[in-house]
């Protein structure tokens, strides 16, 4: 039995993702009492499945995926979309959503529980640590670091060679052209430091 964990707009691309790879989906699983079904499909509590069942996690948050994926053992597999392009010298945790015509190239390695959302490039060489988001359309040019639960916001480029840290949140369209330290918020072109984040 195959579910997604959040019956949400995240879900639904997740969803045509498995399905595009013809998975089927058995339900989705939200705590959110007022849900029964969405999209078609029944949406049942977390208490109603086990630690055996597939489970995509289909929310957006990287915290509270991170906080779900470690409070349930689910078996939690890969979700690539056919259109994407993904190198077999790439090395992708379990867990990992990789969206339509995404482009992960040889060398890079992503993390468990990330999501490489649409149209996002991930270059040669590239490491992506676990609980991250690549938005859509996002350009990450080679030997580019990033670690654990950072959010790259969508149409950002980070330059090859940088290294943007843990927990960081990047706005959306920045130019990243050095490195970023842990726990900040930056945005621009070129992007600065706009404030500290409470971790």
């Amino acid at each position: 039995m195959t579910y997604i964990y959040g019956a949400s707009g995240h879900g639904k691309v997740i969803l045509d993702c498995l399905e595009a790879n013809e998975i089927e989906v058995n339900g989705f699983v939200d705590d959110d009492a007022a849900k029964n079904a969405f999209m078609d499909l029944p949406v049942l509590r977390s208490s109603e499945i086990d630690d055996t069942a597939v489970v995509v996690f289909g929310i957006g948050s990287n915290e509270i995926r991170k906080t779900l994926s470690e409070k349930f053992k689910f078996n939690s597999p890969l979700a690539i979309h056919p259109s994407a392009v993904v190198s077999k010298r790439a090395k992708i945790e379990e867990g990992t959503v990789v969206f339509h015509n995404a482009v992960v190239q040889a060398g890079s390695t992503i993390g468990k529980q990330c999501i490489i959302n649409t149209r996002a490039s991930v270059d040669h060489d590239c490491v992506i640590g676990d609980y991250v988001h690549v938005s859509p359309g996002v350009t990450l040019c080679g030997n580019v670091n990033i670690g654990d639960g950072s959010w790259i916001g969508a149409g950002s480029t980070i330059i090859q060679g940088v290294t943007v840290g843990k927990n960081v949140m990047v706005g959306a369209g920045s130019l990243i052209r050095k490195s970023v330290p842990d726990n900040v918020m930056v945005v621009g072109n070129p992007a600065k430091v706009m404030r500290k984040l409470k971790r």
